[in-house]
């Protein structure tokens, strides 16, 4: 087997909690069930029972106004305001925010599911419109009680970064766990190219692509500071419409990805296609 350069670490991230903004971190470590304390948590609305998610981005958005970082006592939250409260203690805090009655959940129960607006209806209608959202099931390529969407893993290249044209800044708002720097010759959305292709990162972890990134309207939003980029949906729409799996065919950017090899990844770390 020989190792095909393909680019390098440029960033890593984990997200303690679905739909709130995360962590920068140095290095990662990955196993099957993808980055360790990566999306461990959500808040769980008491009505529905559905786990809350920007992806109706009319109910969840202000979530993605709010932080969490992993610290030696556990993980804190941060809200808009600035107050920083532990985790375990923030559902009043959080559900005065969004005008809902939401708990905090530790483990994704079995069939667990969000509400998904139509990023082309958000992009039309707005964000405050009521519009029908669509039920899915998450973390259907998953095992364990982790909030991912789909594979334990998610990432994204600069290529495909720059084709959009934001800045790599704006990363976070396809939150992703790991950004692939790519050389400038690299064609933008090769994501889409490693769908059941091994790749390894740095000397030891070996990730296996599962399917093309489905985008839905959370990129569009405010993301803290970030304003919000209808560019950062409309361009995938028009652009890199794929076969993403059982989903069907839809505006996609970055990959998913499942755990071959675990380990720890590294910024700078160089990734490489896997060839037999």
């Amino acid at each position: 087997m020989i190792t095909v350069p393909s680019g390098r670490v440029a960033a890593l991230h984990r997200y303690p909690v679905k739909s709130v903004l995360g962590e920068e971190c140095a290095r990662v470590e990955l196993a099957p069930l993808g980055v360790a304390g990566d999306r461990r948590f959500a808040f769980v609305d008491d009505e529905t029972g559905r786990v809350a998610t920007a992806k109706n981005p009319r109910l969840w958005r202000r979530l993605l106004h709010c932080s969490a970082a992993t610290g030696d006592s556990g993980v804190v939250l941060t809200l808009p305001d600035g107050r920083a409260v532990k985790l375990e203690q923030s559902a009043d805090a959080v559900s005065e925010m969004v005008g809902r009655r939401v708990h905090l959940a530790d483990e994704r129960s079995a069939g667990a599911t969000v509400e998904r607006s139509d990023p082309v209806d958000v992009l039309t209608h707005g964000i405050d419109a009521d519009m029908e959202a669509e039920i899915l099931e998450i973390a259907q390529g998953t095992p364990g009680g982790a909030f991912v969407d789909h594979s334990p893993v998610h990432l994204i290249t600069t290529a495909t970064l720059d084709a959009i044209g934001l800045d790599r800044a704006d990363a976070v708002r396809y939150r992703p766990n790991i950004v692939i720097e790519t050389p400038p010759s690299c064609p933008p959305f090769v994501e889409n190219d490693w769908v059941g292709v091994t790749f390894g990162l740095g000397g030891e972890v070996q990730l296996r692509g599962t399917l093309p990134t489905p985008r839905c309207s959370v990129p569009t939003l405010e993301h803290g500071s970030l304003p919000r980029s209808a560019q950062a949906v409309r361009h995938t729409l028009e652009h890199n419409r794929v076969q993403a799996g059982e989903f069907g065919v839809l505006p996609c950017a970055g990959l998913y990805a499942d755990v071959v090899t675990g380990g720890i990844v590294g910024i700078g770390d160089e990734v490489g296609i896997l060839v037999t």
